[in-house]
């Protein structure tokens, strides 16, 4: 597994250009181990490259190979599924699939997962389009600075020998233009319209599901919903709201729409997690009675169905689905047999050994080890870490999860939060320390905790 920090994706490359061994070799900067599954996402991702360059009537045949992935929890499923979405820049959905329920019973229809990637996407393509807009939009946002600043000039006058007096209104304009690009002007107030925040809304049960509703009302009665209001502020505050205005005003919303949902159904990729807690088919009453209903309604989206949206109908045909899961109770075979046979790759994670463990603490930009020692050098506390303390709280690590439960990686977190609880506390109070923390520290740290099975079972 791993923890996050840089999301830039291979510097200067385009999808087109990453091979499954390039992808594989992003995804190793983030997730340790786990070749298998990488390999798998891996190959998924290049095939949908691959459909894209087929004849339209040919591509349209070829549906994605939708996986599986089977291991504990904590050993890097749900990351490698948001790895490889940045990677391709595709609208990405983790959601767990013990929201959705029965008809009749509490929770989510499941199309709303397919409503909420449509908000994604629509938002990814909004700041794509507000970035390409950004240099046309600034400039416009200048001029109506300058118009707030420089009011319009007066009337003109006639004068004693009849001719038209025209003040020099063009070249004081200029100068503040000037001024207003220097940043001379920031400080000076001015009023601008401002859209109002906290409009009330309303949910309402609809075939169309809850996410319809708000978006016709306020279209129906824009009066009510979307006012502005006056505010007073800083010229160097304003500058910012007009340009998102001006940026707003030059984006074709029907363009937008159209190209959220072409990213969704070309490029969306739906990381459905506890599938296991909706596996089975045991009849009976209360909660489980609904396992199987939730799966068939969720075959017909995994399967390839329209989807109506507020932004316009939404085919998942193509769209990329992962699910994952633990399955210690259930077996991949407990679900329904439609839904296995949509879920045709399937791909077992190893759990992680007390060698994975060192290398999730010491190899990733964004290791945890790396996350303490930037948080406490802004209390001016140098932190570090011994490879021998490496080592032990791996070793702990795996041993706290092998006699309670088994949350991999997580398990770091909590350890490290352990050791480090005195000196986060104390931290402002020791300014210009400095801390290494080895592998004795570690023992005395957790030697109570680790050595009360019981205590244990709570704490860590």
């Amino acid at each position: 597994m791993k923890l996050e920090v840089s999301d830039a994706p291979v510097a200067g490359e385009r999808l087109e250009e990453l091979t499954p061994r390039q992808i594989v070799a992003e995804l190793d900067r983030y997730v340790i181990g786990q070749t298998q599954a990488k390999r798998a996402v891996a190959i998924a991702l290049r095939n949908r490259w691959r459909r894209q360059q087929l004849r339209p009537e040919l591509a349209e045949e070829i549906l994605p190979k939708n996986i599986l992935m089977i291991g504990p929890t904590g050993v890097g499923k749900t990351e490698i599924a948001r790895r490889l979405a940045k990677l391709a820049h595709s609208p990405f959905l983790k959601i767990e699939a013990s929201k959705f329920t029965e008809v009749g019973y509490v929770g989510r229809d499941v199309e709303s997962m397919v409503r909420d990637l449509v908000e994604l996407a629509v938002i990814m393509v909004r700041e794509e389009k507000r970035q390409a807009v950004r240099a046309a939009a600034e400039k416009q946002a200048e001029e109506r600075l300058l118009q707030l600043l420089l009011p319009a000039p007066p009337t003109p006058t006639m004068s004693s020998t009849g001719e038209v007096e025209k003040p020099d209104f063009e070249s004081t304009r200029e100068k503040f233009r000037r001024k207003l690009q220097a940043g001379e002007l920031d400080d000076r107030m001015v009023e601008i319209e401002v859209d109002e925040t906290g409009s009330p809304s309303f949910e309402m049960f609809t075939p169309q599901g809850v996410e319809e509703v708000g978006i016709n009302i306020k279209d129906m009665m824009p009066g009510l919903f979307g006012r502005r209001t006056t505010q007073k502020m800083k010229v160097g505050n304003a500058r910012e709201i007009l340009i998102q205005q001006e940026a707003e005003k030059l984006i074709d919303r029907q363009q937008l729409s159209r190209e959220a949902r072409n990213r969704v159904e070309q490029d969306g990729i739906i990381f459905l997690d506890e599938i296991d807690k909706v596996a089975g088919r045991e009849g009976g009453q209360g909660p489980d009675v609904s396992r199987e209903g939730v799966q068939r309604d969720l075959l017909p989206i995994v399967e390839g169905s329209t989807v109506a949206t507020k932004y316009g109908p939404v085919k998942t045909d193509h769209v990329l689905f992962i699910a994952a899961g633990a399955f210690h109770v259930s077996k991949p075979s407990d679900l329904i047999p439609e839904l296995q046979g949509r879920f045709p790759l399937r791909v077992e994670l190893d759990a992680l050994t007390e060698e994975d463990l060192v290398r999730i603490l010491t190899e990733p930009r964004s290791a945890l080890t790396r996350q303490y020692s930037a948080l406490l050098s802004t209390e001016n506390v140098d932190l570090s870490f011994t490879p021998g303390a490496i080592r032990e709280i791996a070793r702990m690590a795996v041993e706290v999860n092998s006699r309670t439960e088994n949350i991999g990686a997580r398990r770091l977190a909590t350890l490290l939060e352990r050791i480090l609880d005195e000196v986060s506390f104390e931290a402002p109070d020791m300014g210009g320390i400095s801390l290494e923390v080895d592998d004795e520290y570690v023992r005395h740290a957790l030697q109570d905790i680790v050595q009360d099975q019981d205590l244990s079972r709570y704490v860590l």
